[in-house]
């Protein structure tokens, strides 16, 4: 009897046996490389793939069968079943097709190991059908327990070289793969051939259609070189696959670093790679962060959960930086393909931008922007708030109105970054008096508030606005110390309001006290207050109705020369009838009217009338009229006194414009560009109440006037007070030496008359030479060629 196991030592052509397990290994490259392109196929172009991979490694698993059958050369004479020798390579070629597919099964974690164990199998049948093909003259007997041996090989082999081959593309991995595979095919066959004896036997005879092994070696030399050719073709597959997925893979991270987000790329918990702006993130090197947990980055392990559970939707958690500290960041996770298997791809979005961009968004909602008191919202909240406390404690809450007097002159003379610079000082000053649990907040402009919680006694918030008034006794960017004060109003809660508005109200009634009785002083709340405010704003609410229910009217008071008494124009004075007050004092709503700004809308009704009246006298006489300062620097005023004039086709010399010093004060830039275009037009400007302001004589040389109006308060019994005297002569002096005539207000006697005729003065005006009326009690002035005053009045010039 001759066993294999005596024929492989010395019956074995070694180096048929080297070839044969060179095609085992090519064949077993081959399937590896070409199973990994059939994954990566799309549906229509996988089933062919498959038949390519099937036929290359059936071929190759039985060329290798058949090569190590060839290195057999016993001293007998061998032949090969044609038929059985056609079925081994078809049952080969179909069983390693099915084994391939299994493994592609999708959704079945054991698939490349069910298709490896049918590889395995395959390799048996093949082989023992290959076995039946060989003929030899004598008897074969097996070893039933080689035979399930060689069997078991290679199925569980061939089942772990699929599952290693298949779990990364990489190629340790397909090395490994196709060597388990080459090892599943070398061990089956020579255990299977270990398993058979021979014992030669005369009597047999070979089947002459039974192929002879030279030319089975032939054949074989023809799938070898098949197999070659596919192996090459694998290669070649693999390689250009290789370097378009290294392309892929460079443009994606390309397109991934380009990204401000940052991105990981992972499978389970475990990192797989990271873009730029992740590890910029963490301020970690991209490589430091691959292959790590997760977790490291992400501690909130209920909101990795979440993540994963919930693909797409995004959520806000914490990322820990490489220094421990934690940054507010958005996750939102996707599932993709990435190397032929599924990951999650999680994008990480920097909030640390959003957050104090929101914060200051919140700080802004609440506090002043210029100064950082709380605003008007959160002091209206915190007032709110300490009312509802002080309600249930029964104790006693005070509220303190401030407000800037002067600040406007800051912004007109000094500009308003000054003013600026001013404001935030005076926040300063304001906050360092205040102590604990007392709140300041600007309300707007030059207005501020202060909250006193728990007041005890009245005295001590009466201490704290002295504190308040003295705190301004500063010099800010050279603007003088005394330029600047503040005016207090301080009421009480309960006794002076029950709620917010009713509180506020009281406390700004007691400011308006203090304003109007000196500045620069404090005033506690009275109930009488209440009343005057109420009925200022009913005086307000009143004027805003006066024009369009034809309330107002122009009174005319005439303008003489002194020496003759000849009339040379009229002064239009406002006049209004109420309904129910009767005539309201000019004094007492055109301040109102400033204040609230219904002087423009007044003034422009006033300026149409007057031009509209004069228009349409016989005789050429001027029409002066009063222009506030809110209408002198006014967008428009210009045109719509140009406007007035033109449609009541008023010669521009005719009208005289008189303005106070104060208008000059209040914007000087925009008050001179007005008055040149109107002295451009025609119209001629007097200073009206000289002498009164703190700069008359700058402003002289500054502007440019006409005429000079001298005040009242200085023609009463001028012609009896030494000191009035003085500055009437000097007012005059000035006059001729600027060339500029000057006419005087309020003269009422002939005393008075006297003095200033025997003065130089030339024109006055004042209830001696009339009163204020309608025009048309002055029908005989504006109607006659020449018209003088009253006899007397002449008289008592010429006395």
């Amino acid at each position: 009897m001759l066993t294999v196991y005596d024929c492989i030592v010395s019956e074995h052509d070694l180096r048929l046996v080297a070839l044969a397990a060179l095609v085992c290994a090519l064949a077993s490259l081959t399937a590896v490389n070409l199973l990994h392109h059939v994954r990566r196929s799309d549906r229509s172009g996988r089933i062919a793939w498959l038949g390519i991979a099937a036929v290359s490694t059936g071929f190759g698993i039985w060329a290798t069968h058949f090569i190590a059958m060839l290195a057999f050369s016993p001293a007998l004479p061998t032949a090969y079943n044609v038929i059985l020798t056609v079925v081994s390579l078809i049952a080969a070629v179909v069983l390693t097709g099915i084994g391939l597919g299994a493994t592609l099964l999708p959704g079945l974690a054991a698939a490349p190991w069910i298709g490896g164990a049918i590889v395995g199998g395959g390799i048996a049948v093949m082989h023992y059908t290959g076995m039946a093909a060989f003929e030899v003259a004598g008897t074969l007997a097996w070893d039933w327990v080689l035979v399930t041996t060689s069997i078991l090989l290679g199925a569980a082999i061939g089942a772990g070289s699929l599952f290693l081959a298949l779990r990364s593309s990489s190629l340790g991995s397909k090395l490994i793969g196709a060597l388990l595979l080459t090892l599943a095919i070398c061990s089956h066959h020579f255990t299977a051939m270990g398993a058979v004896a021979i014992t030669p036997d005369p009597s047999i005879q070979l089947s002459p259609s039974s192929l002879r092994g030279e030319w089975l070696a032939i054949g074989v030399a023809f799938v070898s070189l098949g197999i070659l050719l596919l192996a090459v073709v694998a290669l070649s597959l693999d390689i250009r696959e290789r370097r378009r997925a290294s392309l892929e893979m460079e443009r994606m991270r390309d397109l991934t670093d380009a990204a401000v987000e940052g991105l990981v790329v992972c499978t389970g918990d475990t990192i797989v790679t990271v873009n730029q702006s992740f590890a910029r993130l963490t301020g970690l090197e991209a490589e430091h962060i691959v292959r790590q947990s997760l977790s490291t980055w992400v501690p909130d392990g209920a909101k990795r959960d979440t993540l994963f559970a919930s693909l797409g939707q995004a959520m806000e958690t914490e990322l820990r930086h490489a220094d421990g500290a934690l940054i507010p960041v958005e996750l939102i996770a996707r599932q993709i393909s990435y190397n032929g298997a599924p990951h999650n791809v999680v994008a990480f979005r920097d909030l640390r931008d959003r957050r104090n961009a929101e914060a200051q968004i919140r700080y802004l909602a609440h506090h002043d922007p210029l100064t950082g008191l709380g605003n008007r919202a959160s002091f209206d909240h915190r007032l709110d708030r300490e009312i509802r406390f002080h309600r249930r404690a029964r104790r006693q809450l005070a509220l303190l109105c401030l407000d800037l007097d002067g600040f406007k002159d800051v912004n007109d003379i000094y500009g308003h970054a000054t003013g600026d610079r001013v404001l935030q000082d005076i926040a300063k000053h304001f906050s360092s008096v205040l102590g604990e649990g007392q709140m300041l907040a600007r309300l707007g402009g030059d207005e501020f508030a202060i909250i006193l919680p728990l007041v005890a006694d009245p005295a001590e918030v009466g201490h704290l606005a002295d504190r308040l008034l003295k705190s301004l006794k500063w010099e800010q960017d050279g603007v003088p110390a005394g330029l600047v004060s503040v005016s207090v109003g301080i009421a009480f809660y309960p006794s002076d309001g029950k709620d917010r508005t009713e509180l506020l109200s009281s406390a700004d009634a007691a400011l308006y006290r203090a304003k109007t009785e000196g500045k620069g002083t404090y005033r506690f709340f009275e109930a009488a207050m209440g009343v005057q405010i109420r009925e200022r704003r009913s005086i307000e609410h009143d004027l805003r109705s006066a024009v369009a229910n034809g309330e107002l009217s122009l009174a005319y008071q005439p303008q003489a020369q002194v020496d003759t008494g000849e009339v040379n124009g009229f002064e239009v004075l406002l006049r209004w009838t109420h309904p129910t007050r009767g005539n309201v004092p000019p004094s007492l709503f055109i301040p109102i009217a400033e204040e609230s700004g219904l002087i423009l809308k007044i003034g422009e009704w006033v300026m149409r009338e007057a031009c509209r009246e004069a228009a349409s006298w016989m005789r050429p006489l001027t029409i002066a009229v009063n222009v506030s300062a809110l209408q002198l620097t006014s967008d428009g005023f210009v045109e719509f006194v140009e406007n007035a004039l033109e449609q009541a086709k008023l010669p521009p010399e005719r009208l005289e414009i008189e303005i106070t010093e104060t208008a000059l004060i209040r914007d000087p830039n925009r008050a001179l560009q007005s008055l040149q275009r109107l002295k451009a037009l025609g119209v001629n400007i007097a200073m009206d109440d000289f002498g009164t302001g703190y700069s008359s004589l700058s402003n002289l040389r500054a502007f440019p006037f006409d005429k000079i109006k001298i005040d009242r308060s200085f023609i009463h019994s001028v012609h009896a007070n030494p000191q009035a005297a003085a500055i009437v002569r000097a007012v005059l002096g000035l006059g001729r030496g600027l060339g500029l005539p000057v006419i005087a207000e309020g003269v009422e006697t002939r005393e008075e008359l006297r003095f200033l005729g025997l003065e130089g003065c030339t024109e006055a005006q004042g209830y001696l030479f009339g009163r204020p009326a309608p025009i048309r009690e002055f029908v005989p002035l504006i109607s006659a060629n020449v018209i003088t005053l009253p006899q007397p009045l002449r008289w008592a010039v010429a006395d």
